[in-house]
């Protein structure tokens, strides 16, 4: 009765999008294992292209690296311009070229894993494909999300992007050295996400002046001392 309506299509494919989901929720909770069993945590930064995530790494890396041995994954379609950054400032990272892919998974981040795992370090940063939709849906073994939005995008997001709110654990609200130039509204982006998600804890910083730069390197302190 219902050949040619494409409902048997539709089925298919919930199917195999729960089948890749499981599966890489099963080689997630393995990651999280094996970071656990090295002592290290993992973040998951999740944001738009040009939200400033390789920028505020820089800015972690420059603050943290006489005190705390980090690592980075960083996801691209393609070049390899994000881990060079990094390698400039003397730490260890992996560059994950997806090609037509727009975000990261499980299984890509424990094959990256690898390439480091020969360093010491305590925190693993994965900067993921700039998306703010794909990269929620996948767990990646990580121990805290972070789900960045930059003042130039506007203050709307969280209502239009629900999904990379529900899990994360820390919302950035990040080149607030812009908020003069651009119609941006704290108070409604604050609103909007805890009305998502209220345990989710709400960043305002500029990695370029510092501002608010504080909070987020105490708590990465505080979770690398767990």
């Amino acid at each position: 009765m219902c050949e040619h309506c494409g409902c048997h299509e539709r089925t298919k494919e919930i199917t195999l999008e729960h089948k890749i989901l499981s599966e890489n929720e099963a080689i997630a909770e393995s990651n999280r294992a094996h970071f656990k069993a090295k002592g290290i945590k993992a973040i998951n930064l999740i944001s738009s292209p040009g939200s400033g995530k390789t920028t505020l790494l820089e800015a972690t890396i420059d603050a943290l690296a006489g005190e705390i041995p980090m690592a980075v994954i960083e996801g691209d379609p393609e070049t390899e311009r994000d881990a060079e950054r990094i390698r400039q400032k003397g730490i260890p990272a992996v560059q994950v070229t997806t090609g037509g892919a727009c975000h990261l998974d499980a299984r890509t981040v424990h094959r990256a894993f690898h390439q480091l795992e020969e360093n010491q370090f305590k925190l693993l940063f994965i900067e993921n494909v700039g998306n703010l939709l794909c990269p929620s849906a996948f767990d990646l073994g990580e121990d805290l999300r972070v789900v960045l939005v930059s003042v130039p995008e506007g203050s709307d997001k969280p209502a239009k992007y629900p999904a990379a709110f529900y899990r994360a654990d820390i919302f950035l609200i990040t080149k607030i050295d812009l908020l003069p130039y651009f119609d941006f509204d704290l108070e409604e982006a604050r609103r909007l996400a805890q009305e998502l998600n209220p345990r989710l804890k709400i960043i305002p910083l500029s990695a370029k002046t510092g501002e608010g730069m504080s909070l987020w390197l105490e708590t990465l302190k505080a979770l690398a001392s767990q």
